[in-house]
């Protein structure tokens, strides 16, 4: 399992929410290229940045934010209001090591299977979508975690899986930015459904100890965030472990 540290974006900022609230933010002193260079300066080499003002709609950030991330040579997961095939063409054209696809893919049904069509014959491109999930009581959430959709959380994972898609990334919205713990119960419910799926966890993790925890089932990565910011896992650590994890990303 690897260890993916993560940038949130709002307005410009590098911040952190708790539960997706807007509203409980946490801004930290640190610009977003200055982060980036952080995290590559300590032998990282794969980030996951999340443009919130993106989730909501509004493209502000994108401009200044595509400049700084052409800039580094680490791979990128990225995400954050993709809307368009046409989005996630030029984003993984540009050079973007994966792209986030949330919302469209869940309110609009063509979606999904228009990008599986567009992808067919490019089977990296297919394997560098990641399908976002975001749950909170296992009800999925979308547009910034502001909506709920009425598809049921295995009923959607088995609709992507039908079309392709097989690496999701998970957050269960309880967990995000409280350091209380990662949704251990919830990604062995869906590993017990889907044992095939490539599954990048998220939310919650506040130290090495739910790491280790996390470990001991067949999840790809995790996304680490704020317990990076608050100082409960050094970029060293985080270093030292991927190291002996690189065949599982």
């Amino acid at each position: 399992m690897y260890i993916i540290p993560a940038i949130d974006i709002l307005d410009g900022k590098v911040v952190r929410l708790r539960e997706g609230d807007y509203n409980q933010k946490t801004e930290y002193d640190v610009s977003i290229a200055e982060m980036i260079e952080k995290y590559r300066s300590n032998g990282t080499d794969f980030i996951h940045i999340i443009d919130l003002n993106g989730a909501k709609g509004d493209f502000s950030n994108q401009k200044s934010l595509f400049e700084i991330i052409k800039k580094t040579e680490m791979k990128v997961q990225y995400g954050g209001g993709i809307r368009t095939i046409e989005q996630v063409t030029n984003l993984l054209d540009a050079g973007i090591h994966r792209v986030i696809v949330g919302t469209q893919a869940i309110t609009n049904p063509d979606f999904l299977p228009q990008l599986s069509e567009a992808f067919a014959k490019k089977h990296d491109y297919a394997n560098r979508i990641v399908i976002a999930i975001d749950v909170l009581d296992e009800v999925i959430k979308y547009s910034g975690w502001m909506e709920s959709s009425p598809i049921k959380l295995m009923d959607y994972v088995d609709k992507c899986l039908s079309l392709g898609f097989f690496r999701f990334l998970c957050t269960d919205i309880s967990k995000d930015g409280k350091l209380g713990g990662a949704a251990v119960e919830l990604y062995k419910k869906l590993l017990e459904h889907s044992p095939m799926i490539k599954l990048i966890a998220s939310g919650g993790v506040s130290s090495m100890d739910d790491i280790y925890e996390l470990a001991k089932y067949p999840i790809r990565s995790v996304v680490v965030g704020k317990a990076i910011y608050e100082d409960r896992i050094t970029i060293e650590e985080i270093k030292e472990w991927n190291l002996k994890a690189l065949s599982s990303i």
